[in-house]
């Protein structure tokens, strides 16, 4: 079930939410785990005994580490929780990758082949595999203590809000909010407010960029010339925010709606100065995971140079490869960690003495360039389209390709979009609220012409998302296969 569609949006969040505030404090968290439940079970029943399965080791782990708190023991049962879920990780995300990779190499050394995997991916496995592993380090490094009500563990996991596809949401940084939580109409409006806003980005700017950027990466790249080439990585570009940082938008405001507040995963990364700025803006909750529980323990920059490179290359390389398991993630992954290098060896001084301009023109330019391998299904389809990039000569037919896409809509949703990615909304919005916050007479009565002219705002795009999901027009989004 997709939050931008029209049976989550009618029919599951409102009965969810009517049960919700029927119920008394006692029974809300069992009725968020049950409607939970049946929001995964919605995308496969077999794929929910696979997320229980989960929950119940890691219960187990987790008074298990805390049992032993005080001893070596529970590092050994920190190690075994911490194995068992990648191992999960791993079998049904990546086997199929191995074993195509095996086969692959058995062509150039005498290696037997191995039979062909078709295992399913459950969705939400990376997401959910990475709430799991930072419940069990943080009871090990004392951040938290073991859930001993496995109900409130299962639905920390299992929130339908960030279930799928995130943000991920540390254990340590919810685990108050699972048994005392406020709830107030004002976080509840908030969070109707950040959903309508996260549905807006998702439905009416990602899903429009969606249709040219999948037009064009579907098409043989030597016949795309530079300006389709570029128009299409612009529109995968402006796709990909929109749509995950929509996702997030939609969770973070569901949360508050259920009374949760969940930390913001995107802070406007289009603007970033440097590869390192932009992943400091970009997914934000994964950045900080791989930080905290494998760059820092790997040492960080608190190690000899040498060693600290090599670190930031591990990281990017499991940050590629969690994405998904294909080397073109895993490239894709490198290549950031390459920049992030380059950047620490000396780039970076040269970015701050550079006209801010510029530098966030070279930031751009290496994350499009990057968001190629993303998109495109292997490597060699990626490097012609790179290729195709430079191609600056075009003919009749490329320029009547080019033209196709260029409509009313497109140029509106770009102009919406480009101004909504470098915070231009942002700052009008928190110019317009800091003005009504004066005790003056005028400022008192515009106040509430600005609460009406919000309201007619967020009604407009909820019709308007419900008109373009009437017609269809929508897809899932980028991070469900993640």
């Amino acid at each position: 079930m997709l939050f931008s569609s029209l049976i989550f949006l009618y029919l599951f969040l409102p009965l969810t939410l009517l049960g919700y505030y029927v119920l008394s404090n006692n029974y809300r968290n069992y009725w968020l785990l049950f409607t939970s439940l049946v929001f995964f079970a919605w995308g496969g029943v077999n794929f929910t005994f696979i997320l229980l399965f989960s929950i119940v080791l890691n219960y187990f782990f987790g008074i298990q580490i805390q049992k032993n708190i005080e001893n070596k023991s529970s590092y050994w049962w920190l190690f075994v929780g911490v194995s068992t879920n990648v191992l999960l990780l791993g079998v049904f995300k990546y086997t199929n990758f191995i074993v195509k990779n095996i086969n692959e190499l058995s062509t150039f050394i005498s290696i037997p082949t191995l039979p062909e995997t078709h295992i399913l991916l459950p969705i939400g496995i990376s997401f959910y595999t990475f709430h799991s592993l930072s419940y069990l380090v943080d009871i090990f490094r004392r951040k938290t203590k073991a859930q001993q009500n496995i109900f409130d563990l299962s639905l920390y996991i299992t929130m339908f809000s960030q279930l799928i596809a995130g943000p991920i949401i540390r254990y340590s940084d919810v685990w108050q909010q699972l048994r005392n939580r406020t709830h107030t109409l004002s976080k509840f409006a908030s969070g109707i407010e950040k959903f309508l806003l996260g549905l807006g980005k998702k439905v009416l700017l990602a899903n429009t960029f969606a249709r040219i950027a999948d037009d064009l990466f579907s098409a043989d790249p030597t016949i795309l010339g530079g300006m389709n080439a570029w128009l299409g990585i612009i529109c995968y570009t402006l796709q990909i925010y929109c749509d995950f940082a929509g996702y997030s938008d939609m969770a973070i405001g569901l949360g508050r709606m259920f009374g949760f507040e969940f930390l913001e995963n995107f802070n406007y990364p289009y603007v970033a100065k440097s590869l390192k700025d932009f992943w400091r803006r970009w997914h934000i909750s994964l950045s900080s995971f791989f930080r905290d529980y494998v760059y820092i323990p790997l040492g960080g920059n608190r190690v000899k140079v040498s060693r600290n490179y090599l670190n930031l290359l591990i990281v990017f390389f499991l940050t590629g490869f969690w994405h998904g398991a294909s080397w073109s993630f895993v490239v894709w992954g490198m290549f950031h960690g390459f920049f992030i290098v380059l950047e620490n060896i000396g780039l970076d001084k040269l970015l701050n003495k550079t006209w801010k301009p510029i530098s966030n023109i070279y930031t751009l330019l290496v994350v499009m360039f990057a968001w190629v391998l993303f998109r495109a299904d292997t490597l060699e389809y990626a490097v012609s389209y790179w290729k195709a990039m430079f191609n600056f000569e075009f003919n009749e037919e490329q320029y009547s390709l080019f033209m196709s896409f260029i409509n009313p809509e497109f140029i509106t949703t770009l102009v919406l979009a480009l101004l909504g990615s470098f915070g231009f909304f942002k700052y009008i919005g928190n110019g317009i609220e800091n003005g009504l916050k004066t005790n003056s007479f005028f400022s008192k009565n515009l106040s509430y012409s600005w609460h009406i002219v919000s309201v007619v705002f967020y009604g407009a795009i909820f019709l308007l998302c419900t008109m373009y999901l009437t017609a269809g027009t929508y897809n899932p989004f980028i991070y469900y296969r993640f």
